[in-house]
This record gives C-alpha cells, structure tokens and sequence, in this order.
C-alpha cells in the first residue's frame, strides 16, 4: 500500500486540517505525561534562571548608589562578587532548562512520529488512495517537527518570558510605582496585537506546510520515475513544473515573513514607547530627587529586560500557531481510519497441515471512490464494478489459475483475499470461515503474496527474501545480521526458497550472495531478479496459501518452466491463485478462471477449455502466434 497512486475519481488533495487549535494543541498534553518529572524539573530550572536573572540589576543599584554615598572599595568588591556568583547561578539555570526542556521536545517529536508511522501501516489500500505520497511524508517529518518546537522552546520561553516579565514587573514597582504606569501604558496594544496576528499565522502557516507537501511529491514522483523523464525527454518540463511549485512554495513563505516582520516590529514598537515614556517621566523623578541614579539605571535595565519577553512572546506565539497548524494536520493520519477494511474479526482458523480451502460467493467489487458526503449526487450511482458476482471453490492444495484481458479484474481479485480492499456484495470463506471474522494477523500470516508491481527494500537480498519470518533480520545494518549469523531454521526457509525462484544463479554473480545490498526498490536488479526474489521471499514463510499476481512475466520462457517445475512440488501442499498473462504459466492449474470485464465467463482445466474453443483458446492461440513472431 504505497500513497500516490490514487483510485479512480478519488480526491487526492486531502483537505486543510479543520482540527481548532486549542483542541490541537490540547491533543499534544498526553505525549508529557512519561516525562512530567523532568517536564516539572525544567520549568522550575526556568523560574530560578529567570528570578536569578531579575536579581542582577538590583544589585548594580545598590552598588551605583554606593558610588554616590562613596562607600570603600571592599563593599564593591563584595557586591561585584555577588552578581558575578548569581550570573553563574542563572546560567546554571538556564543549560539546565534547555538540556531538559528541549531534549524531552525530542523525545516527544520521536514518541509522536512513532505513533503517526505506526497508525499509517493499520489504515487500508482505499485509504491510501485518496493521499499523495509527498503530503504524507511532510506530515511525517516537516509538520512533527513544527510541533516539537511547539512542545519545547515555545513552552520554555513562553514561561521564561511570563516569569521574567513578572518580577522585572515586581521589581520596578518598587522602585517606582508611578514610572512603572506611565511605562506600560503602551502595553495596554499588546493582546490587540498578539490576536490579530496570531490567528493570520495559523492560516498562512497551513498553506506554507500544503504547499510543502505539493513539492515533495513533486520530487518524489519525478526521483521514483527519473528514467521515463529521461527516456520522454521531459527534463526541462519537470524542472519548470518544480520551479513553479517552488515559486509558489517562496510565495507562501514570504507572506508568512511579511506577518512575523509585522509582528515582532510591533511589539518592539510598543515596548520602545515604553522606554521612551521611561526617559522623560522617570528622568523628571531624578531631577526632583524623588528617584536615585542606581534606582533609574536599575529601572531602565528592568525595563529592557522586560521588553525582551514581550518581544519573545510574540515569537513563542508564533511557535504555538504553527505547532497547532501542524498538530492539526497530523491529527489527520493519527484519527485516520480505514476506508473499508476494519480489523474487528475475533474467530480462529482450525489447524491445518496442508493448504486451506478458499471459497468466493458472489463476489461483486468496485474500488471504493471519495467518501458520500464528497460525492453528493454521485453516492448514489451505479459503482463501476471491476469483479461482478465471482464464484469458485480452492480446495485445500488445489491451484487456481485467473487469465484475463488487462483490465479483466485479476488483480482485484488477488487484492481481496489479504482484505487489501473489501468487496461490497457476496462473502469470501477460508476453511469455511469468513476472513472478515479473522483477525487481520491471523488472516494475513496465512498468506505468501507476490503483488503485480515487486517492491524490494533498500537492504540485503536476503533480508528481502526473509521479510516475515519469525527471528528474521529486519536490518543488515549491522555485521551480525550478515546471512551467516542467521539461524539455521531462517536459512533453511530461505535456501529453499532461493531454490525454488531460481534466484541461485543470480546470487552467484553477486558480490555478496545473500548480503549483497539492494539500492531503493532493487534498483540494481532486473526486472526478472526483481520478481524471483519476490517469489522467494513469498515462498519462504510456507505459507498456507500463496497469492501470485503475474509473478512471472519479467523472466523469460525457460526461467519460467524451471520456476513453475519447482514450484509443482512446493505447492502441493498449499493452496495457490496465480494471475497470469501467459497461458502457459498456468495451464497445468487444477482449475483455471477466464475472467472478461470483472466476470467470469469460463471455467475449467486447460483440456476442457481448449475443447469449447472459446475465450481462453483464442487467448492462447494470440500469445503462440505473438510468440512465434518474435522469435521469427
């Protein structure tokens, strides 16, 4: 299930996250609850830092109006000995609050982007229909980090900055009660100004994080596909389609700029009136004696240390709006439930030594477009039915065959077994049990499954082929995860399945057999490798029922005819579907299925219908005459 590749009429421009941003934020609280301890422990580290910080000046008033009183040199000393002691102090504070406060924002970015990755792999194939790969991966990482500044500096200076201003506010009222009024009338614009602006951030700190989205999947797609780019010859028209999504992009961004130069100009403004009101009223104070040197000194370093925070509060509420723009559009992935797949089922499969059965009842499936209340109108349609009341019966180690035209619904089919999708009308049964009663894990584990489209991961070929298997590696990253410090039951499984695929001679003129390492998707294989080792990786969990969607096509004829000998003897055993093109990949089947526009309109052994002369022997008689001319 890979995003970007949206259904058929699917909407696949999620919309701009609705989720307030106090419900947003709110949603964060659950993610401190591991580290309260510590998230207590750093605020606490802030309120000393800042009160140790308040203290300063206090002293350099007492010391100035010591010069004035011309006091001996051991009193300054001892005074200067203080302020150096509670700077120290103060700094101690504040490493402490930042090591704590800021790396407990980490953990929590780490926490939530775990949760978000993990409910991703629950949600269903129709699911991700209707997302674009780039608008996922930005949510992942962009808009989980935009919310761990959130979680961290914005939490530690919005507190830093209400406490500072508290006792800068305590202080200078001591000083002068009057002063400190007529200084702070001007603040009386500050929530005027922290509203307005703060509401514009949010908005335009969404659109930044969508269009963000937009250019990821821009190089996505275009890093995924770089060879038909290149073999199109649309270098030039994909740059210029990146670089309009990137002016776009620069676009957003500097209105956003234009909105914080606004806002942090503002609150400067207002606390420079304030210090403007400080030099006339509280200068008049010195003149008539009423104030001290020290103490106006002491005032304007308060003042200033007050205007710090207000400044600094714009900033953090800056912080809080994009982390609640972003919180929102991750709530999106972390409430998100599957379109049609829900895994509610609580029943047991009997034991089984063998294959199982597998039966479809009339199965009628269309791929499921945007939801009603998006579709108005269009909800009530006919749906456009890719499989229409399918029918059959896979004993247990029987091999069913479906060929079919492009198109002809053979890997719907496929597709529904695992629950991939859900069929609208009819029942599928396993050994008599609905799979939508099975637990997905217990349905699932049954299953070897090798999809039209191979996906290889960006490690060894054998920890591709061992992907699922129970004490497998699931990284090469380290020396002893190399395949020779695998257990001996792993690499029996995979041994024989590297058999069976014919994968031997391929691992053979590796440099590295089994631990050659794969570029992304199995960049540095064939096609045909590609596939065979997919197959091996699908045949090396025995499973009890084993899925093929066209699993053959990129090999060729004779690589063919070894892979299916090997696999006569493995699957007699198991139960097994195999979609297939060429006829030949399937015409010693038990039963084979002819499948035309979703419906199957012949049924039988190769024999019988070679006999009616009906679809599948015009098929087969079309791929030997195309045969034939390609090898003439």
């Amino acid at each position: 299930m890979s995003g970007g590749a949206c259904v058929p009429a699917a909407n696949c421009t999620p919309p701009v996250s609705s989720v307030p941003s106090r419900v947003a934020l709110r949603r964060i609280l659950p993610y401190f609850r591991p580290y309260r301890g510590a998230v207590l422990l750093g605020l606490l580290c802030v309120i000393l830092a800042s009160a140790a910080a308040n203290a300063i000046p206090g002293f350099l008033r007492d010391g100035i109006d010591a010069l004035g009183r011309g006091v001996e040199g051991a009193e300054l000393w001892h005074l200067g000995a203080v302020m150096l002691i509670t700077a120290l102090v103060a700094g101690a504070f504040r490493f402490g609050m930042r090591e704590l406060l800021n790396s407990i924002s980490r953990r929590i970015e780490t926490d939530l982007r775990r949760d978000v990755f993990e409910r991703l792999l629950t949600l269903d194939a129709a699911w991700y229909g209707r997302w674009r790969t780039g608008d996922l991966m930005a949510r992942l990482a962009n808009d989980v980090q935009a919310v761990r500044m959130a979680t961290g500096p914005a939490i530690m200076y919005f507190v830093n900055t209400i406490f500072g201003a508290i006792f800068a506010l305590i202080m200078m009222v001591q000083l002068s009660p009057s002063l400190t009024f007529w200084a702070l009338l001007p603040m009386l614009g500050l929530p005027v100004l922290m509203i307005r602006l703060g509401r514009a951030v949010h908005t335009r700190f969404e659109a930044v994080q969508s269009q963000f989205a937009t250019i990821t999947t821009r190089a996505q797609e275009n890093l995924a596909g770089v060879r038909i780019v290149r073999a199109y010859r649309q270098e030039d028209a994909e740059i210029t389609r990146f670089a309009a999504a990137g002016d776009a992009y620069l676009e957003r961004n500097m209105r956003l700029a234009r909105l914080n130069g606004l806002m942090n100009p503002g609150f400067a403004l207002l606390a420079g009136l304030g210090g403007a009101i400080t030099v006339g009223v509280g200068g008049r104070q010195l003149i008539d004696g009423t104030l001290t040197v020290g103490a106006f000194v002491a005032f304007g370093i308060y003042l200033a240390m007050l205007t710090w925070p207000l400044i600094a509060l714009g900033w953090t509420i800056n912080l809080f709006q994009r982390g609640a723009a972003s919180m929102g559009r991750v709530l999106d992935l972390l409430d998100a439930t599957p379109v049609s797949v829900e895994d509610t089922g609580t029943e047991t499969l009997p034991p089984a030594n063998g294959g199982r059965t597998l039966t479809f009842e009339h199965v009628w499936f269309a791929y499921p477009s945007r939801s009603a209340a998006a579709d108005g109108d269009d909800a009530a349609r006919e749906p456009r039915w890719v499989l229409r009341d399918v029918s059959f019966t896979v004993p247990a180690g029987g091999t069913l065959a479906v060929v079919g035209a492009t198109g002809s619904g053979k890997s719907a089919l496929l597709d529904l077994v695992p629950r991939l999708y859900e069929p609208q009308r009819g029942r599928i049964l396993l050994d008599g049990v609905p799979i939508r009663d099975l637990p997905l894990a217990t349905l699932r584990a049954q299953i070897g499954y090798v999809p039209q489209e191979t996906l290889l991961f960006s490690e060894t070929i054998g920890v591709n082929v061992a992907y699922g298997l129970d004490d497998a590696p699931t990284t090469s990253d380290e020396p002893s995860e190399s395949s020779s410090a695998w257990s001996v039951a792993v690499r029996d499984h995979v041994d024989e399945a590297v058999n069976v695929a014919q994968l031997r001679e391929t691992l053979a003129v590796l440099p590295d057999a089994l631990d050659t390492p794969l570029g992304e998707r199995g960049i540095n294989l064939s096609g045909g490798q590609k596939q065979r080792t997919a197959l091996a990786r699908a045949l090396a969990r025995h499973p009890r029922l084993v899925l093929l969607d066209d699993a053959l096509s990129a090999v060729d004829t004779q690589t063919e005819a070894a892979i299916l000998r090997g696999l006569r003897g493995l699957l007699s055993q198991r139960t097994a579907i195999i979609a297939a093109h060429r006829v030949t990949a399937v015409r010693d089947a038990d039963h084979i299925l002819v499948l035309e526009d979703g419906a199957v309109v012949e049924s039988g052994t190769h024999d019988a219908l070679m006999a009616q002369r009906g679809h599948y022997a015009q098929l087969l008689q079309r791929q030997e005459l195309l045969e034939a001319v390609e090898v003439g």
